[in-house]
């Protein structure tokens, strides 16, 4: 079948290994070949076949009896190889089985502080620390004392700047003194950018537009000089250092500083899609968010300011996100880029507060919907906080939280996202808690009081809203394989909530009907009466699902409870009568028909 494989490897070597195909036209090999014997495979001219001999030596080459060598075996002295086809996905015959890598714990802080070098990294960036805090200081000293002039000041925090620039950058050509230029270079960038911010907001030395284009530059060039040295700790140390160090020059937490603590984010955006250093976009996004939050909670910050604050980190967020959508920092920094927002919608009026919540929930949910992967998803869940604040702030009670659950739960159902369902059982846990310690209170189905008729419209929307958070939820949970169809789990508190709404539901609307205790005591034999309904209904889909099933025999026995411990003491005349009598008429017809229907299949 292979005559080039044979030819070039005898007659024990085949392609496929493992298979050794009778050929009655081979012949053996002989350590010292006879004269005139030919090649095997050289055509014998002038006879039509081999000899009967010649078959007879390739059939023992081919097929060698069981214990003898074959011919090429004794021609070298040593068995041939044979190859064997291991199963697929698995190693070959012979070598061991592939085992993963061992973990490697990383090293503690003693590892750290005790390899070569690590002593030296220290002194230098806690000394260009408290290089640039001395600086501060000697600024605000100079300040207060009414040493030397503000332009002088300004001149020498920039020439000093400069020096420490040049002697990083001259310490940088020797490879063992580059710790020491590093610091001293994210020392000067930081002294040259707090001197722009003293220039502009304290001497007004430089309109406020110019000097946010200047400390611009010198933040571009500060990340540039870490870029070419391939440096993070050298970007992470300057932005750190410009953004902790700039609220002691200004005095205060002013729309100026927030603007310059934006300045260094945005510088930052080009190196994080350039370069995979995660910690500076956390880095960077810190000091503006912070400074915003105090500020509108101290009210020396404008509403735009704080805007600007959350929305440049969010959108720096989502543009180092493009890199990489499971980034932990940059996810982070898009988490809590609302915090401010927020904040300011809680320190303001009422219009306002909703138009701000209510706007970033707007945004941050359009980006959920348009932008795919983590990042959208954190900004969906970060929406969804802000529409429950707006919600709240807005109005008063649960209801409009209820009906949030259930628009979540049907857009988590037909999305397909399970953190949309989430937030729809957030949403309808805090509204049922509204509900149930403002309008649809025990006393109300407990208690036969008379109730304004406002009152009772506000329960009947709030219990009608908790009956369909209780049904939509457990069944969205189904739908998307969160829970099994035949788990109890769900449906339990599930439906001790639709009960609860329920009958909350059929006692506002007897009481809106026939107001006083009239219209409870009625209420209260519609409601024993729906239950053992709505039992037999259970039972008769139940036949094919456990659930249901269970769920059926549980509201009979809360039914028969209800009619004992509840309706029976608080209930008289023809209300007793009525829900005695219909709820027993009822499961009697259950039965029969339920044990027709088992006996039928």
């Amino acid at each position: 079948m292979y005559p080039a494989y044979s030819a070039a490897h005898g007659a024990a070597f085949h392609p496929h290994p493992g298979y050794y195909a009778y050929n009655p036209y081979a012949a053996t090999y002989s350590a010292q070949p006879m004269a005139g014997a030919t090649h095997p495979s050289t055509p014998q001219t002038g006879t039509g076949q081999p000899a009967s001999g010649d078959v007879a030596a390739g059939q023992s080459a081919a097929q060698p009896s069981h214990g003898q060598p074959t011919a090429d075996q004794s021609a070298q002295g040593h068995p041939q190889a044979t190859f064997q086809q291991s199963p697929y996905g698995q190693p070959p015959y012979g070598q061991p089985p592939y085992a993963p890598p061992l973990y490697t714990p990383p090293p503690t802080l003693r590892e750290r502080l005790g390899r070569e070098g690590a002593g030296s990294r220290l002194l230098a960036w806690v000394g260009g620390a408290v290089t640039l805090l001395g600086v501060v200081l000697l600024l605000i000293l100079a300040i207060q004392r009414g040493w030397l002039g503000p332009l002088p000041r300004v001149a020498v925090g920039a020439a000093f700047g400069g020096i420490l620039v040049g002697a990083g950058a001259w310490l940088h050509r020797k490879p063992a003194a580059r710790t020491g230029a590093f610091a001293l270079v994210a020392t000067g960038i930081a002294t040259l950018y707090l001197d722009t911010v003293a220039a502009t907001s304290l001497f007004d030395f430089l309109p406020v537009p110019a000097g946010l284009a200047v400390g611009l530059a010198i933040a571009v060039g500060g990340l540039v000089l870490a870029v070419k040295w391939d440096s993070p700790l050298l970007a992470t140390a300057v932005v750190g250092g410009c953004g902790v160090c700039a609220p002691l020059i200004t005095w205060g937490f002013t729309d100026e500083l927030v603007t310059f603590l934006l300045m260094i984010q945005i510088a930052t955006v080009p190196v994080q899609l350039r370069r995979s250093w995660w910690p500076l976009s956390f880095t960077a996004a810190i000091p503006p968010l912070t400074a915003a939050m105090i500020g509108i909670g101290l009210r020396t910050l404008p509403v735009w300011a704080v805007l600007a604050a959350g929305v440049a980190s969010a959108a720096a967020a989502l543009i180092s996100l493009r890199r990489n959508d499971n980034e932990p920092y940059s996810l982070s920094v898009l988490a809590v880029s609302p915090l401010p927002i927020l904040v300011a919608a809680l320190v303001l009026h009422r219009p306002e507060s909703v138009l701000l919540a209510g706007g970033t929930a707007a945004v941050l949910i359009a980006t959920w919907i348009l932008v795919r992967g983590n990042s959208g998803t954190v900004a969906g869940i970060a929406g969804l906080v802000a529409a429950m604040q707006a919600t709240v702030t807005q109005f008063d009670g649960g209801a409009v939280l209820l009906g949030e659950a259930v628009v979540l739960a049907f857009a988590a159902k037909f999305a397909r996202n399970r953190f949309a369902l989430g937030g729809s059982l957030v949403f309808a846990v805090i509204g049922g808690l509204f509900a149930l310690g403002s309008e649809v209170t025990p006393a109300l189905l407990v208690l036969p009081h008379w109730h304004p008729r406002d009152l009772l419209l506000t329960a009947l929307a709030s219990a009608a809203l908790l009956l369909a958070a209780a049904i939509a939820l457990p069944w969205a949970a189904i739908r998307l394989d969160v829970v099994k169809s035949a788990s109890l789990a769900p449906w339990l508190p599930a439906g001790l909530c639709a009960l609860y709404g329920a009958a909350g539901l059929v006692l506002a609307a007897s009481m809106l009907v026939a107001p006083g205790r009239v219209g409870f005591l009625v209420g209260h034999t519609l409601v024993t009466v729906s239950w053992t309904v709505v039992a037999f209904v259970l039972l008769l889909r139940g036949i094919e699902v456990v659930a249901l099933r269970i769920a059926g025999l549980v509201l009979v026995a809360a039914a028969v409870a209800k009619l004992v411990l509840f309706d029976l003491a608080a209930l008289d005349g023809l209300a007793r009568v009525g829900a005695f009598l219909g709820a027993g008429v009822i499961l009697l017809v259950a039965g029969a028909r339920y044990a027709k229907v088992v006996a039928s299949r």
